[in-house]
């Protein structure tokens, strides 16, 4: 099944005439191993979206698509704790540990923060 970065990148592909091993070679990984990210079955390396809105030219809407497709087919994310204070380190280590016991309301009430804080910011 494909996740929906796999499937933003399939249509891609097919909207460029290309099969996976040419979207592949350019990202200089194995046709297995885009399949494998396409399905969740890796992690979305970093460098990918920029690398993918470079190689295909995609326009700001496009990037915007990609990015949003990325973000729900994620299935970890890393957070530089280098270089933070002890309180926001703490705060990140306590949010990753109790993430899957944190309860709908509270985390809707987390996410509205974070999105305001974004557009203030």
């Amino acid at each position: 099944m494909l996740t929906d970065f796999g499937r933003y990148l399939r249509k891609l592909r097919i909207d460029c005439g290309e099969l996976i091993r040419d979207m592949a070679g350019k990202l200089g990984v194995t046709a297995s191993y885009l399949s494998a990210v396409e399905t969740g079955k890796r992690n979305i390396p970093e460098t990918w979206v920029d690398e993918i809105v470079a190689s295909y030219n995609l326009d700001g809407a496009e990037k915007g698509a990609l990015v949003k497709a990325a973000v729900n087919s994620a299935r970890a994310i890393k957070i530089g704790l280098e270089e933070v204070s002890a309180e926001r380190r703490e705060t990140a280590i306590l949010f990753a540990r109790e993430f899957r016991d944190i309860d709908d309301a509270a985390i809707l009430q987390i996410r509205d923060l974070l999105k305001k804080h974004a557009e203030e910011g």
